[in-house]
């Protein structure tokens, strides 16, 4: 689903991302782990084209998204839902508004198919009767939900996820973290996630990649982790 083939990215002269190679399969929740400043959220980025590689490539369906224009990748970015960081919902809406925001954007459904499918997204992440409701009257593991819902609303192919539990106490953690797999099975979507939370990645991942320095310093399922005699891997997952 996903090639990321020898990728190399710099910023000013300092290398963040060094001949990062890493494949995807369809449907599967792969985890990418790390040290802050290891460039997690930097490969992401490249996976939704927001950052152009200095070299190497990135394939999405065997079609190279670093040679394509604006334009295609605006259609691509409709298959790829996108949760970041911090949320980044718009305080001057509501819930319904946030959530619609993208089938109004990039869909002609009419008013009472668009209500329909976003009271179904908000069933789906347990989240029913908040519609009225502004971000600043919700709990940071409610921002998470309703970022969640907007970025699958158009029925994602692909789910990128951005450090998702940060900010939020181990209880939420471990709460979100179960939604993005339950929601990325009930889909069927290819699913990326960055992340320093080693417990919750275990937990829900079928394969983890571990990076260091910029590089890739092992990929496997969590069974290969915890077994792992690689030095790095067991310290980061101690």
């Amino acid at each position: 689903m996903i090639q990321v083939q020898h990728l190399h990215k710099s910023f000013n002269g300092q290398q963040v991302l060094e001949d990062i190679n890493l494949q995807v399969k369809k449907g599967e929740i792969l985890i990418v782990l790390g040290e802050s400043g290891t460039g997690k959220s930097v490969l992401l980025k490249h996976l939704i084209g927001l950052l152009k590689p200095d070299q190497g490539s990135v394939l999405i369906e065997a079609r190279d998204i670093t040679r394509m224009s604006e334009r295609e990748l605006l259609g691509l970015r409709k298959d790829i839902g996108y949760l970041f960081q911090e949320g980044a919902l718009y305080d001057f809406m509501n819930v319904f508004e946030n959530i619609a925001f993208p089938l109004r954007e990039h869909t002609a459904f009419d008013w009472k198919t668009i209500r329909e499918k976003v009271q179904s997204i908000l069933r789906l992440i347990g989240l029913e009767g908040i519609e009225e409701k502004y971000p600043a009257e919700l709990s940071g593991g409610m921002k998470k939900r309703v970022a969640l819902a907007r970025a699958i609303i158009l029925d994602s192919r692909i789910l990128l996820c951005d450090e998702p539990t940060s900010g939020l106490d181990p209880l939420r953690s471990r709460d979100i973290s179960a939604l993005i797999r339950d929601v990325a099975r009930k889909l069927h979507c290819t699913t990326v996630v960055t992340s320093h939370d080693i417990q919750n990645s275990l937990r829900i991942a079928d394969r983890l990649a571990l990076l260091q320095n910029g590089r890739i310093a092992a990929v496997g399922t969590p069974s290969e982790f915890e077994a792992s005699n690689n030095v790095f891997v067991k310290e980061f997952i101690s």
